[in-house]
């Protein structure tokens, strides 16, 4: 076996780099395949690998990892939407817009305060409001960036708190008769789930020269500047949020196996080998997985894990000798497992004892994501002079709001 450095795609913009970057990609996987089938006709020959091609089979599954990564680059900076212009274009209050622009570049906070007369904050570290289109440009950005986000529920509220009825006992039914009595039934009995809206602050720095060069878009400046920050504090606090002025995150609710699962609690599934996968048929772990999650919520589902845990996933085969992860089948596209897409989410753990590193469920239907309306900047000129600082806040709240549509992978015996 030939050794083959792989190293990851210099990042470059365009659709021909994506298109040169997927097609690496796919000569790579092939390698990878090819290597890590050399390595199982080891183990099945000598019941184990040689340490050299255990290494090689590592070091193209990390690269395979950095061109993905490299790829997700250009694919994110294609989703990136730019602030719509033009005739189809929802135009925010011009005078908002203009009186915004104002405070940004100059300081100038008079225009803006008739307008923070209508929309006032309750809780908030001070600023002003920025334009509805500036709050659009975010949320579309975020819901780019932030894997959770992506592919939950979101709801816009202008409270500080959404509160979701739900029937934990259904109205009791029955078939009867066409002359038969009709006995009074038990009325359903409702409760409901609560989602506080927490802040979440980012604090972009600004030089006196941007702010005076007329060519910059400030509301697309804002909201770029913004997108990672806001992004990488989501994504932590929806998986694995504690509650306590922030989202609460998948992973923090009760855990039980999903044979005594109930309501309020999320389920799951034991590989039954402590920190690894099953030692003989290790897909059935993941078949077990899938399986454990109702039929009405497949359809919709997604795995959740971190690149490392797909790097231990990307080397198993089903029984007849195919490989169970599979790269996108075009430039962009999710890689997938067992045919439903995978989203990375870095906030995931790796495989470990009792960890949970593997989610699957129909998050859409298993996680909301409350934004709050508002978007509030406060310019502080003074404290990191010669910079302005720009302190941006939102208001997010999160929880999982159906407990069946979420099912989780237990690297543990019990």
């Amino acid at each position: 076996m030939t050794d083959v450095a792989m190293p990851a795609p210099e990042a470059k913009s365009g659709d021909t780099d994506l298109a040169r970057a997927f097609d690496s990609f796919q000569r790579t996987f092939e390698t990878f395949r090819q290597e890590n089938d050399g390595r199982i006709g080891e183990i099945e020959r000598k019941q184990s690998a040689d340490v050299v091609t255990e290494e090689k089979v590592d070091r193209i599954n990390q690269a395979l990892d950095e061109q993905k990564r490299a790829m997700d680059q250009f694919v994110l900076k294609g989703r990136r939407p730019p602030l719509e212009t033009g005739a189809g274009r929802v135009v925010a209050s011009p005078e908002h817009k203009a009186a915004f622009e104002a405070y940004v570049r100059r300081g100038n906070e008079e225009a803006l305060r008739g307008f923070e007369q209508k929309a006032l904050a309750v809780g908030s570290d001070g600023g002003y409001l920025v334009p509805d289109e500036t709050e659009r440009e975010i949320g579309r950005r975020l819901a780019a960036v932030s894997p959770i986000r992506s592919i939950a529920s979101v709801r816009q509220v202008s409270g500080n708190v959404y509160k979701k009825p739900f029937v934990t006992t259904g109205a009791v039914t029955g078939w009867v008769g066409e002359t038969a009595a009709r006995p009074e039934t038990t009325a359903p009995v409702l409760d409901e789930l609560q989602f506080p809206a927490m802040e979440l602050y980012a604090m972009p720095a600004a030089t006196g020269a941007l702010l005076d060069d007329a060519a910059v878009d400030i509301d697309a400046w804002i909201a770029e500047e913004v997108e990672i920050a806001f992004a990488t504090q989501e994504g932590a606090a929806f998986v694995d949020g504690d509650g306590s002025n922030k989202p609460t995150g998948f992973l923090q609710y009760t855990t039980v196996a999903e044979a005594s699962w109930a309501w309020d609690k999320i389920g799951y599934v034991i590989t039954g080998a402590a920190g690894a996968f099953a030692s003989s048929d290790p897909v059935d772990d993941l078949i077990d997985l899938v399986y454990a999650l109702k039929a009405g919520y497949r359809q919709n589902a997604h795995f959740v894990m971190n690149r490392k845990t797909q790097g231990v996933v990307r080397k198993l085969k089903d029984a007849d000798g195919n490989y169970i992860w599979q790269p996108g089948s075009q430039p962009g596209g999710p890689a997938t497992l067992m045919n439903f897409p995978i989203v990375d989410a870095e906030d995931m753990p790796d495989i470990a004892t009792d960890a949970f590193a593997i989610a699957f469920g129909d998050f859409r239907r298993g996680y909301l994501v409350v934004d709050r309306i508002g978007v509030r900047v406060l310019r502080d000129p003074y404290t990191a002079k010669p910079y302005v600082l720009f302190y941006t806040t939102k208001r997010v709240g999160g929880g999982v709001q159906d407990f069946d549509a979420i099912k989780l992978m237990k690297f543990g015996t019990a």
